[in-house]
């Protein structure tokens, strides 16, 4: 039996070593989305001290992770979203263990987290994918999200990063 949990200090390295994973077979299937350096420890361990970090666990091994924040980057003011910048939850490091891919945790997350919405009253969900990850693309847009723009992280990549949203 799964369930989907707030990610403790003691989950980070088995987190780490699952983004890590994601990272190398992205990369096999030519997705320079992250890398060696993105996302960190440092980053994952701020997302579990602010209690943004959530894990979906089975039998005790961590299978995937969502963060879940309202917070805005400011590498999203130039989006004109849909919604106004007030109450909007944010989805970022979302991944679900390359062994596990396609069996439907992704789904499971990604309810966790439009529920999460919902119940805490925020208006929208946003977040944002990498352009060259199109079955992320579709994902998303079988669930509904809009497609609105584009941003971009150099440190991550050249290439852009989509922007989409769910109005709730």
């Amino acid at each position: 039996m799964n369930k989907i949990r707030l990610s403790e200090v003691k989950d980070l390295r088995e987190i780490k070593s699952l983004t890590e994973a994601c990272a190398v077979a992205m990369q096999e299937k030519g997705i320079f989305q992250w890398n060696e350096h993105y996302p960190s420890l440092e980053k994952l361990q701020a997302d579990i001290e602010k209690r943004e970090l959530f894990v979906l666990e089975d039998q005790g091994k961590i299978l995937g992770i969502i963060v879940l924040t309202g917070f805005m980057d400011r590498e999203y003011i130039p989006i004109n979203w849909l919604t106004k910048n007030s109450n909007n939850l944010y989805i970022h490091r979302f991944a679900v263990h390359p062994l596990v891919w396609s069996k439907g945790f992704g789904q499971k997350l990604m309810g966790f987290a439009e529920n999460y919405a919902r119940l805490n009253n925020f208006v929208s969900v946003r977040l944002d994918t990498f352009s060259k990850n199109k079955r992320n693309q579709r994902f998303y847009e079988s669930r509904g999200y809009h497609k609105l723009g584009d941003i971009y992280f150099p440190k991550q990549s050249e290439d852009p990063f989509h922007c989409y949203e769910l109005i709730l």
